[in-house]
């Protein structure tokens, strides 16, 4: 069974899927413009720190430090392990995830099978015979 190939077939998914990437996308860009902000603030400075005081480098400083720390906590926002992306694939996924599970559960129960392998997850498969691919029968419960 290759759970990859059976999510491929599933619309759904699919969906799902490109959802996740055009907001990943968004995020990306929101986060790479802050990056070039901060970025234009360092050159700024580099550039003019000559002429200013020591307590006005230090103010600039903090505030090119500080708008580095805004753009990290906005990564984490976005891409942190409790970030938004996790949460919207948590929230698109996971219901068809288990559709899918629940269908492998169900071909392995009927076909009396003591073990199935996915070989989408499974790296350490060393050999596999197409005769076994439990897909068709997954994806005509799933259908």
């Amino acid at each position: 069974m290759d759970t990859d190939s059976i999510l491929a077939q599933i619309p759904e998914y699919v969906q799902a899927q490109q959802q996740l990437s055009d907001l990943a996308d968004k995020y990306k860009s929101a986060v790479e413009v802050d990056l070039g902000k901060v970025d234009r603030m360092y050159k700024q400075y580099q550039q003019d720190k000559s002429s200013y005081t020591a307590s006005q480098r230090e103010n600039y400083e903090n505030q090119i430090i500080s708008a580095e720390q805004d753009v990290k906590e906005k990564q984490k926002l976005y891409f942190g392990e409790d970030g938004v992306i996790a949460k919207k694939t948590s929230e698109l996924i996971d219901p068809i995830k288990k559709r899918v599970q629940n269908a492998i559960d169900a071909v392995a129960i009927s076909g009396d099978y003591g073990l199935v392998i996915d070989i989408a997850a499974n790296t350490g498969v060393v050999y596999y015979n197409p005769k076994w691919n439990l897909n068709d029968a997954i994806l005509k419960i799933l259908k």
